[in-house]
């Protein structure tokens, strides 16, 4: 029996006003003239639900008029955003140019106000009308959410159509490139949309540092602050702050204020004093405490964000969470492959990947590109350290490339960083920033790309480590750029898309070892995929490969970190399998619908960090002996406890006795009693829990 843990708690985001710190700002910036009011209640009103959508083949809509307000209802339906119309019968296979618009009302209060609108992504490039007339655009990033100003073109006391024009083409001039992308190419409004309403001086957004003393035990945190003007005159203010503790709602620190004057259509970053946290908290998997910034200007305006404070560092072939070795394991999940929902995933499908994941032992994971903040608020507030990446995937491209990178696609990726980062700095579940994936590390242009990437992320976010998740180590490795990150990734596929054996993949990882003797070294991928006809699916191989290769990596002490690829069956658009919306390849330990196969609890078994759990004794006084894993994953026991559930005739459940672990180190064991008084019991179902409350291990015990 599993017990999955706490799979119904919300995933939460705190509104003092507009939410967690928004990502880069309006491509049109209006300027409006007038007072600014005093603003007491500051506004975020969702923009999700029922809109109008038509499909756009002949790229005809907007020589038609389709972005004006009076154009008729013929030709649209409605549908839900998020949204994507991939998942529809008849309009899977469909990429190009499609339309959304929906009404809304603006109060006369909004006249004095800044008005935008945020979306959290459209799928890959947005144009945006308010009233007929545009308002901006999001070019080529599909992934990334961007906000826009409404002001200049708000109708206060009336009704206001809002019309976006989506393009969902293959683009030589993006990322992903083309065709080149291995996942559900999904176009649309598929994240959720807001209004966000404020005075014309608000906060744009928050970036926090907390840089933990270990010696100590204090924290120094510092805030900066995007201040904007909107209006048409200069304006003064003054910012201040206060930091919580997410978990009591207690106030922990003071941020001195600073006084502060914009221009007119100003926007500036301000640092704000540095504050220190006393008895500071540390954000791990295991223990995933949170702090929360509120910030606040004199007119009223305020915004929050969530932070954690640790420490993550790489030395000596290893990592360092708050400075402790970790060595790391988990499963990659691929977004948008169950077809009841494609990329439009709902928060209750998101919190249950994540939570099956996470019974799964997952508490180390990447990801192909720019992911839902609601992935991240889940992952910051359960556990789970993650890598996300700008979709740059595969050979293809740099495909007609000689020795530099094209301008466009440089630039393209460069833009898709900086709002990567700008966005999600503030996420402590955010464990490193990849800046692309099997793109043939040893080309010239491809190195030249990830050279320049990892360049300019380590400019912007100096404190996060940064990688890549290379294809091309299998020969000549100190040749690939990976020697220029921060630690290697390697995407492991012998015995599939590598021919081989473990005894091929023992000699090339210590390969690997020895042209980067000083970097951690993480399996970025393995596992097995039927995607070619020479391997039919058959989820046998699939263990076969996740025992033996674990195996191997289990005796080489440099191997920091493993992630099986993958979570899930996925959707992609050049599956090998199934048709419609159930294009897939077939790769995972649960279908696309979720259902486990038999290599999900081989996995589970894999990636926990206990390595036995024994049981014996008379009943109603068991031993209960946990022995930690040595190899990976490995990395301290803390405030684990052993739980039973005692069931009787009729398969009752009658009892649930508890006994705290003792703190075990890797390589350690413990013995811990439970008793009950049931005389006979039919089972006694066994787990070792998280801090968190998922189960790390279990067991079934009869009389």
């Amino acid at each position: 029996m599993d017990f999955r843990g706490p799979t119904n708690m919300p995933t939460r985001r705190r509104f003092l006003t507009l939410g967690a710190a928004l990502p880069l700002a309006a491509v049109a910036d209006a300027a409006p003239t007038g007072p600014v009011a005093s603003f007491e209640q500051n506004d975020c009103r969702s923009m999700n639900g029922t809109w109008q959508f038509r499909l756009d083949p002949d790229n005809s809509g907007e020589n038609h008029g389709w972005h004006r307000p009076t154009e008729a209802e013929d030709g649209w339906r409605a549908v839900t955003v998020p949204h994507t119309w991939q998942i529809e019968p008849g309009n899977t296979e469909y990429m190009g140019v499609v339309w959304y618009r929906r009404t809304f009302d603006a109060p006369q209060a909004w006249a004095d106000r800044a008005v935008r609108v945020e979306f959290e992504a459209v799928f890959h490039t947005a144009t945006v009308w308010l009233n007929g007339v545009e308002v901006g655009r999001h070019v080529g990033k599909g992934y990334t959410a961007f906000v826009l100003d409404l002001s200049q073109q708000l109708r206060p006391a009336t009704l206001n159509t809002l019309v976006v024009r989506a393009d969902s083409s293959f683009n030589e001039a993006m990322l992903p490139r083309g065709r080149s992308s291995d996942w559900a190419h999904d176009g649309g409004i598929y994240r959720p949309v807001q209004l966000l309403v404020s005075p014309k001086l608000f906060i744009e957004r928050v970036w926090v540092d907390a840089d933990p003393d270990l010696g100590s035990g204090s924290a120094s945190v510092v805030v900066r602050a995007v201040i904007r003007n909107c209006s048409g005159a200069a304006l003064d203010g003054q910012i201040q702050g206060r930091i919580f503790d997410e978990s009591t709602s207690l106030g922990v620190a003071s941020i001195a204020p600073i006084a502060t004057r914009l221009g007119a259509g100003e926007r500036k970053t301000i640092a704000l004093p540095a504050a220190r946290i006393a008895h500071a908290k540390l954000w791990h998997f295991d223990h995933p405490d949170l702090y929360r910034a509120d910030l606040e200007l004199s007119n009223g305006h305020s915004l929050s964000t969530a932070f954690g404070i640790r420490k993550i560092e790489t030395h000596d072939g290893g990592f360092y969470l708050n400075g402790e070795r970790v060595r790391l394991m988990g499963t990659e999940r691929m977004a948008g492959s169950n077809p009841e929902y494609g990329m439009a995933e709902p928060s209750e499908w998101i919190a249950h990947d994540h939570a099956d994941m996470k019974n799964l032992n997952c508490i180390y994971t990447r990801v192909h590109w720019q992911q839902d903040r609601r992935v991240l608020d889940w992952c910051d507030r359960h556990g789970m350290l993650i890598q996300t990446e700008v979709p740059t995937w595969g050979d293809d491209t740099f495909k007609g490339m000689a020795g530099d990178t094209s301008p466009e696609i440089m630039n393209n990726g460069l833009e898709q960083l900086r709002e990567l980062i700008e966005l999600d700095r503030n996420h402590p579940c955010i464990f490193s920033w990849g800046v692309c994936n099997e793109i043939g590390g040893q080309n010239p242009p491809a190195y030249a790309f990830a050279k320049r990437m990892y360049e300019e992320a380590k400019r912007l976010d100096p404190r996060r480590l940064v990688t890549y998740a290379s294809n091309s180590l299998q020969e000549t490795p100190g040749k690939d750029v990976s020697g220029l990150m921060d630690y290697i990734m390697w995407n492991e596929y012998y015995e599939s898309w590598y021919p081989g054996t473990p005894a091929d993949l023992a000699r090339n990882l210590d390969e690997i070892h020895k042209a980067f003797p000083s970097k951690a070294i993480v399996i970025s991928e393995y596992g097995w995929c039927a995607c070619t006809p020479d391997r039919p699916e058959g989820d046998a191989k699939r263990l076969d490969v996740l025992k033996q290769h674990d195996a191997v990596f289990r005796q080489r002490d440099y191997v920091a970190g493993l992630i099986f690829f993958c979570y899930n069956d996925y959707r992609t658009h050049i599956g090998d399998k199934g048709l419609g919306a159930a294009k897939q390849r077939v790769h995972g330990v649960v279908d696309l619908y979720g259902a486990r196969k038999p290599s999900y609890e081989q996995l589970r078994a894999e990636s926990s960090p206990i390595e036995s759990l024994e049981v014996s004794g008379p009943v109603g006084h068991l031993k209960v002996t946990v022995q930690a894993r040595r190899a990976v994953p490995s990395y301290v026991l803390r405030q684990y406890k052993v739980r039973a559930v005692v069931y009787g005739f009729g398969d009752i459940p009658l009892e649930r006795p508890e006994a705290p672990l003792p703190e075990l180190s890797p390589g350690q064991h413990a013995s811990v009693e439970i008793r009950f008084t049931e005389k006979a019991p039919v089972r006694v179902e066994i787990d070792v829990l998280r801090p968190t409350g998922f189960s790390a291990a279990s067991r079934t015990w009869r009389a």
